[in-house]
């Protein structure tokens, strides 16, 4: 039975990973951009949740929404201001530009937050839980991993169905091609990265309502993030949603095996996969 517990509870903590790859996914996987302040970002969307949350006495749910239209918000102005001047087919400047940002950023950070740990007032909804069976199973767990099922829905029918998802795909191929046909790729990839850094508002809430942030955080969630688009292959949606469920199941496991096992077990699991299928689970032989 408890080996039944750590599936469902990997499971479980996928949805949080599936909500951290998902950004990860459309700007590495479909734009080809090395955005190292990922997880930067999404510690600063939770800490300016919190402080929001201090101040003015706002619920979760009125801190979600701030938090998502704040991401996309942050997302057109970097785009706009850094990474349309170094994207390319060549992904070192983009790497490059945003190592830097991230290093402003965690100091910035600590500077304004300091690097105590904070967490986000849940109303009670951290504490809940329901009886499944012998299983009891979190209600915030649930939630999380409904909306990264949501979102995960949402963004590959985008991509697939709707002119703003074709354009994106369009100009990460060939840029003066899709030009040629009426494409702005600025606009679209401000559009893209505007998405990729508003999911990252639902993670921050989640990831702040379920444990602890503070400013050196960033660096682990953008781990989690690369390595589940890498293990669900590049360029897929769902492929970063299932390797998130993968990274979360194996971690899972590793902590029942061993306390100090769990989360070398999804690194290793991320190297095995890779060795074996290079190109990801759901990625193109």
């Amino acid at each position: 039975m408890q080996w039944l517990d750590a599936l469902v509870q990997g499971i479980l903590l996928g949805g949080l990973y599936a909500q951290y790859a998902l950004g990860m996914a459309l700007m590495f996987g479909v734009m080809r951009i090395v955005n190292i302040t990922h997880g930067d970002i999404m510690v600063l969307l939770a800490l300016v949740g919190i402080s929001l949350a201090s101040t003015f006495s706002l619920g979760p749910w009125s801190v979600l929404v701030i938090l998502v239209a704040l991401g996309g918000i942050i997302g057109v102005i970097l785009q706009r201001l850094i990474l349309n001047w170094v994207v390319g087919a060549d992904p070192l400047p983009s790497l490059i530009a945003t190592f830097g940002l991230s290093i402003a950023l965690q100091n910035a950070m600590l500077q304004v937050w300091s690097a105590d740990t904070r967490s986000l007032p849940s109303a009670g909804i951290a504490q809940a839980s329901f009886q499944v069976g012998p299983l009891f199973v979190g209600v915030l767990p649930v939630i999380v991993l409904a909306t990264a099922t949501v979102l995960t829905a949402g963004l590959a029918t985008t991509m697939q169905y709707t002119r703003f998802g074709r354009s994106l795909r369009a100009a990460s191929i060939d840029v003066e091609a899709a030009a040629m046909t009426g494409v702005n790729p600025k606009t679209v990839y401000a559009g893209a990265t505007a998405i990729a850094v508003a999911i990252l508002g639902f993670a921050a809430v989640f990831q702040s309502m379920r444990s602890t942030v503070s400013p050196a955080d960033g660096a682990f969630q953008l781990i989690y993030a690369f390595e589940a688009v890498i293990i669900g292959g590049m360029g897929s949606i769902w492929g970063a949603f299932l390797g998130a469920m993968v990274l979360g199941v194996s971690q899972s496991i590793g902590f029942r095996v061993d306390p100090g096992f769990g989360i070398l077990a999804g690194h290793l699991v991320f190297l095995v996969i890779l060795a074996m299928r290079p190109q990801g689970l759901l990625g193109k032989d």
